[in-house]
């Protein structure tokens, strides 16, 4: 076994569940390889819904909620709050934090939250046998558009970004390097941190939007479909060819929401000793 699964997977729960060719794995080492570089694993905490991706957290042998569709970052927002000192990270797939969970999403990235959230991003309600997600392409052909969707895809570092988030990454199972050293910084910074990777699925979206269910043909799409950039204004010119772009798009410092409650709670108990809250 690889020596990140053999420190830090529960082998009982072995083998995955993951379909051939699936991403999900690929991020699972990528993201124990970036607690193990900065030798935090002790103070994980997890958090995951319902789908595919948000499965990778359940292998993992650390505190672990899985919990109602959707609910997830909720769910890590109470972890944190009863103990800021964990690393609190979710695990989310496109159509868990995008949909049902969007309005959570946005919350946690507004109050600025220490955590983490990773977006899986595979185009695709894929456990769940293939329908039309919030981040499917349009003109994408799924089980429940089978003459092509007519709706835009949502873009979840957009809407992070616009929400308040603090750090912002997109990368893809093809760039592994890149994506370990995204989940090290998101993990080192104080503040709201939201990854996307886009993963790929062969059953599901290879088979029913790019017309191949062979897993070196989805991991050569995103090869060749995704492109870094290193100036986040170029987003749009890759978007406009077609291509979706990758990269670290935003990293600033705010105050971040469970040291402003604790601030807020210090500055009350001073004024209640002080007579001036009767």
């Amino acid at each position: 076994m690889n020596p990140l699964g053999e420190k830090y997977l529960r082998k009982d729960f072995l083998p995955f569940l993951f379909c051939p060719g699936c991403g999900n794995g690929m991020i699972t080492q990528a993201f124990l390889q970036a607690v193990d570089d900065l030798g935090i694993f002790d103070d994980l905490a997890l958090t995951a819904g319902i789908g595919c991706s948000a499965w990778i957290a359940v292998y993992m042998h650390a505190d672990v909620l899985k919990v109602l569709h959707g609910r997830a970052i909720p769910a890590a927002i109470g972890l944190k709050a009863t103990n800021p000192s964990r690393k609190v990270v979710t695990f989310t797939g496109d159509g868990d934090g995008l949909a049902i969970g969007g309005l959570h999403l946005l919350h946690a990235a507004r109050r600025n939250i220490d955590m983490t959230v990773i977006l899986v991003n595979n185009q695709i309600y894929a456990m769940t046998g293939g329908q039309v997600a919030p981040s499917t392409q349009a003109g994408s052909r799924t089980q429940t558009t089978p003459y092509g969707s007519v709706e835009k895809p949502l873009d979840g570092c957009r809407v992070a970004t616009a929400a308040g988030a603090t750090l912002v990454s997109r990368w893809s199972t093809a760039h592994p390097k890149q994506l370990t050293r995204a989940f090290k910084k998101a993990l080192n910074h104080r503040g709201f941190s939201f990854v996307e990777v886009l993963s790929q699925c062969p059953v599901q979206t290879g088979r029913y939007i790019l017309g191949s269910g062979s897993p070196s043909f989805n991991l050569q799409w995103l090869r060749d479909h995704c492109v870094p950039v290193e100036d986040p204004a170029r987003m749009g010119e890759v978007e406009a060819q077609g291509k979706v772009p990758l990269g670290d798009f935003l990293e600033i410092q705010n105050p971040e929401f469970m040291e402003e409650v604790q601030r807020m709670n210090r500055e009350a108990k001073e004024a209640r000793g002080k007579g001036g809250d009767r």
